[in-house]
């Protein structure tokens, strides 16, 4: 399998993150190497034709926040959305459809609704502490899953909230463990 649409297109709402060396495209790759492995999907080569044709819809399992739609169309090559990134969702409600290759499009479905269902997940909590804190802001942390940083920092983008702080390189941030290492508060400065 390979990603279909390699840059990101026009329904774009909310764009990723920065970062000077991640590469979105990469991981998405990997997941999609990591579920095929070396041999692609056995049961489909053994059960769907080579050249049928399907239409499968995106279906949400539950209300909220709609996000990963554009990390999606950089796997499918057509999809048709009734919403966009940042959208509310409800239940049972049908909000895209791809069309094209059966073989392809349930190897890919899996990846595609993994990321969507992580970054709806954390979309949908990150409105739900903003709206009730406002009209304070709330940051994350860098605090994700390893090679996921940048997918979890572009759906708290899309839930509206805002990104502190991409990694280790781009903002200091002096915590108890610095102080402790250093031997103390008054010890933190010494070293920069």
């Amino acid at each position: 399998m390979h990603i279909s649409n390699l840059g990101l297109i026009e329904s774009v709402v909310v764009k990723p993150p920065v970062h000077p060396t991640y590469d979105l495209k990469g991981v998405i790759q990997l997941a999609l190497s990591e579920d095929a492995g070396d041999k692609g999907d056995v049961t489909c080569l053994a059960t769907i034709p080579t050249e049928m044709e399907v239409e499968a819809y995106f279906l949400a399992k539950d209300d909220g926040i709609v996000a990963g739609i554009a990390l999606a169309e950089m796997i499918f090559n057509e999809v048709e959305w009734f919403r966009k990134d940042g959208d509310n969702v409800v239940r049972g409600l049908k909000f895209g459809k791809v069309h094209g290759r059966a073989r392809s499009i349930v190897v890919a479905a899996r990846v595609v609704l993994n990321f969507m269902q992580r970054m709806s997940g954390i979309a949908t909590l990150k409105k739900a502490m903003a709206d009730a804190a406002h009209p304070a802001c709330i940051l994350e942390t860098r605090k994700t899953a390893s090679a996921l940083r940048l997918v979890d920092k572009w759906a708290v983008l899309i839930g509206g909230g805002h990104n502190h702080r991409m990694g280790l390189f781009d903002m200091v941030m002096i915590k108890g463990n610095h102080i402790s290492i250093a031997g103390g508060v008054s010890n933190v400065n010494r070293y920069s």
